[in-house]
Order: structure tokens, then sequence, then C-alpha cells
């Protein structure tokens, strides 16, 4: 039997494409959580690689070992140090409970009363009651099951190690699984699949860039915030806001329990207030600021970053939110630049143009291999005068 007798015919060849195709998206619809834990996975990953990258060129160490180190280094870092410090600082997280419960019963002690103010009186006492209901339903066992809280709003422990385990994966594996990608386009086409994923890699990177200045700029403005007030601590705090920043979900309301319980604990230098007063001070103002980093800064520094429009990348981090939550807001600005990219790609191939523009090359920055050769121009010819 010859060789042409055996290739299937084209119909027949995109009919099985399409089934696979229409397969792949069914499976990722009934396994969407296991979809959103590799995509955390996947995150941390690309967060934590540029180390890896780091290690292997700057040291003569090979890319595994280069992966433990960052993979365990982080881990310690990220999971070991808040597991042993828990058991440490219980006590003194069922003494901040027990100050948010005196300050719910003060609050509801106020609102039971009517309030005067510019000859006008007010009526908060059916705000002062469900206050009450709040505080039976939730802070008044905190004290005494606060570990157990911990434990119940924490992540699944089965998903955990799923991310876990995910996340050394992509980091040890992603050489070959980007070569395997690759591979799946027609050998014709391979050359635009590697131009193709050194733009969306130079767009993913521009991110982690915007997102390390966003980092900078919120631990700066929230230290200079904790300052003024008078805060002990206030570079701590701070600089616990900005790494928290990258944190999904879980990292706003960590940066902002920390500086709360602080303010519990030791309260103002110079605030002559309660301690439970300031806490309060401190938690509208985190809110204030948190709020003007994810509507105004956020859209603006992504927007330089990744040369997008700012309103645009603001409609889009609203939008994901609606849908997604925190996660979504944090990666929609590189799915939508990368989105684009591949846009720009098959437009111009249904086109019949070139399938990369320069300008396109050009918006994220020039490759360094284009620059090396001008660099060395003035050199070659210098040698050539002398």
């Amino acid at each position: 039997m010859s060789v042409e007798q055996k290739k299937w015919s084209r119909p027949f060849r995109y009919t099985v494409a399409l089934i696979l195709f229409f397969a792949f998206i069914a499976l990722l619809i009934y396994a969407h959580e296991a979809v959103k834990a590799l995509v955390i996975a996947a995150f941390v990953a690309y967060l934590i690689s540029p180390a890896v990258g780091y290690l292997t060129t700057r040291t003569r160490l090979s890319r595994t070992v280069s992966v433990n180190i960052v993979y365990f280094s982080a881990l310690v870092f990220l999971v070991g140090v808040p597991a042993t410090l828990t058991p440490i600082f219980f006590d003194e997280i069922k003494i901040v409970a027990q100050d948010l419960l005196d300050l719910s019963r003060e609050v509801s002690r106020t609102l039971s009363d009517p309030v005067e103010f510019g000859g006008m009186v007010f009526h908060f006492e059916q705000l002062g009651e469900s206050l009450s209901h709040v505080q039976d339903a939730v802070l008044t066992p905190l004290p005494e099951e606060a570990l157990a809280l911990l434990e119940t709003t924490s992540v699944s422990v089965l998903w955990f190690l799923v991310i876990i385990v995910s996340v050394h994966l992509f980091m040890s594996e992603w050489p070959r699984m980007r070569q395997a990608i690759i591979g799946l386009a027609p050998l014709e086409y391979q050359e635009d699949m590697h131009e193709l994923y050194s733009r969306l890699r130079e767009v993913w990177m521009a991110y982690l860039r915007g997102q390390i200045v966003l980092m900078v700029v919120v631990g700066i403005v929230f230290t200079i915030a904790w300052t003024i007030m008078g805060i002990p601590g206030a570079l701590v705090l701070g600089v616990i806001a900005g790494f928290f920043t990258l944190i999904p979900d879980v990292g706003p309301f960590l940066a902002v329990a920390v500086a709360v319980a602080v303010a519990l604990l030791e309260g103002s230098s110079w605030i002559p207030l309660s301690n439970a007063w300031v806490a309060v001070i401190v938690f509208i103002v985190y809110l204030v600021l948190i709020n003007l980093k994810n509507f105004l800064l956020r859209p603006y520094i992504m927007g330089r970053s990744l040369h997008m429009n700012e309103a645009l990348i603001f409609i889009s981090i609203m939008i994901a939110t609606i849908l997604e939550g925190i996660m979504g807001a944090l990666l929609i600005v590189p799915l939508l630049a990368s989105v684009i990219v591949v846009y720009k790609y098959l437009q111009r191939r249904i086109l019949g143009l070139p399938p990369f523009a320069e300008e396109d090359s050009r918006q994220f920055g020039p490759p360094a291999d284009k620059l090396q050769p001008q660099a060395r121009i003035p050199k070659r010819e210098k040698k050539k005068n002398s």
C-alpha cells in the first residue's frame, strides 16, 4: 500500500480537528475548578521564573538546580514562614479579635442613642441592632475559634497541593512544553510561532515590570501614610502592602488586617484617640488608598507598560472583577494585550501581508538582537580606520 493511500483526506482531517477542539473546550468547562488552580500555578511560576533565568545566566548552575533553589526558597518564604508564625501570634490574634469585639459593642451603644448635629436629630437604632446581630454571629466566637476560622477560610488542602506541585512542573518543564506547543503548528509556520511566542513573552514581561513599579509605588505611599498617622512599624507595613498587591483576594485582606492589628495593639504616637478608633481610621485610609490604586494608579501604570489605552484597561479590569473576582482583574490586562498581538498576526495572515509589522516589534522596545549589530558598527569602523 502506497504512502498516499494511508493519508487522511482533508475533510476527514478537518472533522477530527473540530472534534478534538470541541472535546478540549468541553473538558475545560467540566474541569473549570482545576483550570483555575492551574492558572494560579502558572501565574505564580511566571512571577518567580525571572529568578530562574537570572541564576542560569549569571552562574554555571543548570536549569534544574536553579528551579529547585528558587522554588523551595519561595515555598519556604510564602508558606513556611506564615505557617511557623501563626501559632506564635495566636494569642495576639485573640487579643485583636477581643479588641474588635469591644469596638463593635462601643459602636452599638453609640448608635443606640439619637445623634444631634446642626440642630437635626439622626436615629441609627436599626443600624445598631444590625451591628449587634453581626457581632453575635461573627465576632463573639472569634476569640475562641480564631484558628478554626483561619482553617475554614483557607484554600482547600488538596487544591493547594495541586497548585504547589503544578508550579514546580511549569518551572522545570516549560522549555519542553513550549517546544511541544510550537511543534503543533505545521513546519512552515513554526518560525512564525517562535516570533509570536517572543512577542507574547515580551507582553508578559512588560506586565511584570509594571507590577513591580506598582508594588514599589504602593509600598512608598502606604509607608508615608502610616508614618504621617504615627503608626508603629510604618516601613514594614508599607512593604507588606506593596508586596501583597500581587496576591489575589487574600493579599489586600492580609495587608489591611496586619495594619489594623498594629493600630489596635499599639495605637498612634500622636492621635489623641483610643486604639480602637485609630484602627478604624487606619481601615478607612487603607480603603481609600487601595481603591485609588485599583481605579487610577493601576490602569495608568499598566497602560504605559503595555502601550494600551488607560480607559480600556480600566473598563477591562472592572468587567473582569465583576465576572471573575480579583484573579480576573489581575490577569485581564496581559491577556487582553496577548489577544491583540495574536489578532494582529491573524489579520495580517488573512490579508496576505507579512505576518509581523516592524512597528509592532518596537511596541515594547526593540529586541536586543537588533540593537547589538548597530552598537558594534562603530567599533568595526574604528578598527578599519586604525
